[in-house]
Parts: structure tokens; C-alpha cells; sequence
């Protein structure tokens, strides 16, 4: 088994299905002289090993992948994309699955503390604290941008008194986000209208509380990505899809092609001083443009999507990231 002897390793947090951006960002530290050790986490436990030897005087991380190892200590800057379950396949019964993963989880959260001197894109506790949606729109609203009107509950006629109060045009969504990737996957619940004939499946709120809000009227849908102070904005013609749907993620690249944008000056600031009271370094925004030219906030996903981006507009966000992951990596002579 090897082990790297590089003092300054970023440690890039991902998934085994990973495909684009993950690579943009390894590619881009490498050119900077930058060894990265990639972690797969729906591979821990079954192809990853992770170990801590902990005692008074000393405590020893590894953790093993594949051909490599590496020790906690080596680790300089972490870039957090997406931590995944373990996947163990078939040959694990269903019934001690539950507490496999439970364990697998705290195993790996107490390697990633172990690495709290390095410097994180973002710090995990920072990630976890900025994707609830109601903080979000809580802090929008405080630095100036404009939200929609919004319920969140599982209360149901709370939802049709919300539902005729907005002229019945009215969306639907998720208060936690279930992206996995720049690809379609039947584990992401899009945003969409509510119909009237809706309404009647609202007692299903009793299991699970949800988002509602005003349907904002568009001309363009903006994903703004912030990385360190830059911002790099795609904008979409909301005419070319909306009378197909309400959400730009359920169509393909060739049906929907993104634009280059530049914000006003005033949005980009509130668009900063949102991602300072977080604290975060990267955040990708979804805003609304609606015809008559005002600026709606909707969500920010502190891990969201941008390879899109750079892959349709030639934004160099991938070398933003590792920029702002290698300002606290000393090199290796």
C-alpha cells in the first residue's frame, strides 16, 4: 500500500459517480503543483479503510483507497462536494443495513473532525447550517434581496388558504436538497406547480412538512456561482421551457442553453454580504429576472451544481475553487 510522503495534499470529498467536476478541480491543482487524494464516500466502507489510533500523547488518521494512504495530518485543504452513503450492494441484508450505514457515518464524520486544521471549501458545520431553507430566506430578506412569499408547514389547509391567497399560482418543493449530479436521478424532486385538484393529496403533509410558494413570473432564471468573492452567472430564457415546466432541471442542455449574464452592481453586493453572514466560500444561487426587471432570490445550495456552466460558457470555476483551496497550501519545494 502506498503512502504519500506530500505534506500538502487536498483531500476532494465526492462520489463514485463524480464525473466532471471533480475532474476540473483535481486537474486545476494539479497545475498548480497540488496532490489531491480522492474520497469516493460511497465506497467507505466496502473499498475504503479508514483507521484512527488515538492516545494521550499522539492520535494517527489514515485512511486507504485503492493504491493510496495517506495520513489526516498531510491533509491541508479540503474541498467538500458531496458525502454519499455507503452502498454495500446485495450482499448485505436489508435489516442491518440501517445500522452499517449509521456506524459507517460516524466513522467517517470522526475522520473528517480529525481534519479541522485544515482549511475547508466549506466547513461542513458552515454547509449544514446554511442549507436550511428558511435561515436562507430569513438572511436574504435581511441584506436587501427580494424573496417570495413563502409557507413551509404540514399543515394542510394552511396550504389551500396559502394556495388561493397567491391566485392559485402557486410551487411546490423540498426544504433539504437531494441533487446528485449534473444527470437526471429519481432521487431529486423537482420544483413544481400546484393545481387545484392537488390540494386533495395534501394530507400526505403529515408525513413530511414542505415548501410553498408564490409562482414568480420569469424572464430569465439565473444560477449565479459564488467562489471566494467571484460570481459566475449563467441566465436561461425562461420563455424557451415554461409552458413545459416550471424548473429548468427536468430538460436537456440542448433544450434549454445557457447565457452569459452580468448582474447589477447592487444584487452581486447583497449577493456577497448573504454568503458572509454564512461564512461560506462557495454557494450557487438560483434567482429569478421577472419581465419587469426585478431581482428574486430563491435558494442558494452551499454544494450546488456549476459544471454546466463551465462546460457551456467556458467559466473557469473549476480554477476559482482550487484557488481558493490552495490560498492556505503551502507547495511542496
Amino acid at each position: 500500500m502506498h503512502l504519500s510522503h506530500n505534506q500538502n495534499i487536498v483531500l476532494l470529498i465526492t462520489h463514485s459517480g463524480d464525473f466532471f467536476t471533480v475532474d476540473r478541480v483535481a486537474q486545476a491543482l494539479w497545475e498548480r503543483g497540488i496532490q489531491t487524494f480522492r474520497l469516493d464516500t460511497d465506497k467507505f466502507p466496502m473499498s475504503v479503510q479508514i483507521a484512527a489510533n488515538l492516545g494521550n500523547s499522539e492520535s494517527i488518521y489514515t485512511l486507504k483507497y485503492g493504491e493510496r494512504s495517506i495520513c489526516g495530518e498531510q491533509v491541508q485543504a479540503v474541498w467538500m462536494r458531496r458525502i454519499f452513503n455507503p452502498n454495500f450492494g446485495k450482499e448485505l441484508a436489508p435489516k442491518f443495513k440501517k445500522p452499517c450505514i449509521r456506524e459507517s457515518l460516524a466513522a467517517l464524520n470522526g475522520f473528517l473532525d480529525s481534519l479541522r486544521e485544515a482549511h475547508w471549501v466549506d466547513d461542513l458545520q458552515r454547509i449544514n447550517i446554511a442549507e436550511n431553507k428558511l435561515r436562507q430566506l430569513r438572511i436574504a430578506a435581511e441584506v436587501g434581496l427580494t424573496i417570495p412569499q413563502t409557507l413551509v408547514t404540514n399543515d394542510p389547509q394552511e396550504v389551500r388558504e396559502f394556495f388561493h391567497s397567491v391566485d392559485k399560482k402557486m410551487v411546490a418543493k423540498l426544504l433539504t436538497p437531494l441533487s446528485f449530479g449534473m444527470e437526471s436521478s429519481p432521487f431529486f424532486l423537482y420544483t413544481s406547480a400546484v393545481k387545484e385538484e392537488d390540494l386533495e393529496k395534501a394530507q400526505a403533509l403529515e408525513y413530511s412538512p414542505m415548501v410553498f410558494q408564490e409562482q414568480i413570473p420569469k424572464q430569465l432564471e439565473l444560477r449565479v456561482v459564488f467562489v471566494d468573492g467571484n460570481l459566475f452567472v449563467g441566465a436561461l430564457n425562461a420563455s424557451v421551457y415554461a409552458e413545459f415546466t416550471v424548473d429548468w432541471r427536468r430538460l436537456s442542455p440542448e433544450a434549454c442553453p445557457w447565457q452569459t449574464y452580468e448582474l447589477p452592481l447592487k444584487i452581486a453586493t447583497r449577493l456577497k454580504a448573504f454568503m458572509a453572514k454564512f461564512g461560506l466560500v462557495f454557494g450557487a444561487f438560483d434567482l429569478i429576472k421577472t419581465p419587469s426587471g426585478e431581482y428574486v432570490f430563491l435558494e442558494v445550495n452551499p454544494t450546488g451544481e456549476w459544471g454546466m456552466l463551465e462546460r457551456d460558457l467556458d467559466y473557469p470555476i473549476s480554477q476559482a475553487i482550487a484557488n481558493a483551496l490552495v490560498s492556505k497550501v503551502r507547495r511542496e519545494e
